[in-house]
């Protein structure tokens, strides 16, 4: 099949503008992990721990940013144990991508932009501390930062420079018991804040490994993802999602599953033009968490828990687009 010159170019156009735009926040949060993990003790780890229970209003405020990158940033905090689940989901399900930039574009009246958007940030907020609390009643204990695990998996070797604490890992990764960070709390613990330990050159050295690492993930699947969807087109999305009121719903926030700006594009166009129901669109909305998919998919390597957070995730947006088409919202 011989491609035009011209769709290769909008493909590669559109798959570097969308990768590039996620730099910035990558780097950024690799930085912030790389610091948290080397002056970490246990009066961070404490601290860490009371701030994740108000992480869902957080989360869920930032996530409705018209930036994906904030869902990206979220993956990772995630995977580093940085935020809780509930936080994570809180991101999640307020990101849409694309979404304002097409509503401000047919020019949809600001109350019924605001509806929308403040709708998917109580959403958020209220499922964000929905799965912490059950995530606490099914562990008993708050899980250790597990920043070095990205570390490891990428091998940026950025503890090679600390002698203490490759000998005695437990100190910097957060693996002792609560009673150990007790008496560290107390007693004392090793301190990692000094700059000949641990300089802020293999920080930033650290951090631009994982970034490279993950943007050069992102931008080959997402190659692979608007080749399909340019070459099949966004009308065949358009059309499967028109066809049945109930059934777009399910169909919606499958097709929002795709970590595509290209889908929260489709989604929102069809709701303004009338051929997609407040359910389906809101819905969608909320299962469009962007690249982030991407990014936790390859920074938090537990597959299965992975496989969890997308159907959980797919389950949220089917469960209150039904509500929103059931209590015949329609926001406009």
């Amino acid at each position: 099949m011989n491609i035009p010159w011209e769709i290769i170019e909008e493909i590669l156009s559109d798959s570097l503008l969308d990768t590039l735009q996620l730099i910035p926040f990558l780097f950024v949060t690799y930085i912030l992990m790389e610091w948290l993990e080397h002056r970490t003790g246990a009066r961070v780890q404490k601290a860490i721990r009371k701030a994740g229970s108000a992480g869902p209003v957080v989360g869920s405020v930032l996530g409705a940013v018209p930036q994906c990158g904030f869902s990206a940033a979220a993956a990772t905090l995630y995977a580093g144990r940085v935020i809780t689940l509930g936080t994570l989901f809180a991101v999640f399900l307020s990101t849409s991508d694309e979404m304002l930039p097409i509503f401000l574009a047919e020019q949809v009246p600001l109350d019924v932009i605001l509806k929308i958007v403040g709708s998917k940030i109580v959403v958020g907020m209220i499922m964000g501390f929905l799965v912490d609390g059950v995530w606490r009643l099914l562990r008993r204990e708050p899980e250790k930062l597990k920043i070095h695990q990205l570390c490891e998996q990428d091998q940026c070797h950025c503890h090679d420079q600390c002698d203490t604490c490759s000998k005695n890992p437990e100190l910097v990764y957060g693996h002792a018991d609560d009673a150990s960070l007790d008496h560290q709390t107390n007693h004392g613990t090793h301190d990692h804040s000094h700059d000949e330990d641990h300089p802020w050159s293999s920080i930033l050295h650290s951090s631009l490994i994982h970034t490279v690492q993950v943007t050069f993930f992102v931008l080959v699947v997402t190659l692979i993802l608007n080749s399909v969807l340019i070459l099949v087109g966004s009308d065949v999305l358009g059309d499967f999602l028109g066809e049945n009121p109930l059934l777009a719903i399910f169909g919606a926030c499958l097709i929002a599953l795709i970590p595509n700006c290209a889908v929260s594009v489709v989604i929102a166009d069809m709701y303004v033009k009338g051929l997609l129901g407040a359910g389906a669109m809101f819905g969608g909305l909320l299962t469009t968490a962007g690249v982030g998919l991407l990014v936790l998919i390859r920074s938090n390597r537990t597959s299965a828990e992975n496989v969890g957070i997308i159907v959980a995730l797919y389950g949220f947006g089917v469960i209150w687009g039904l509500i929103i088409q059931g209590l015949g919202i329609n926001f406009m």
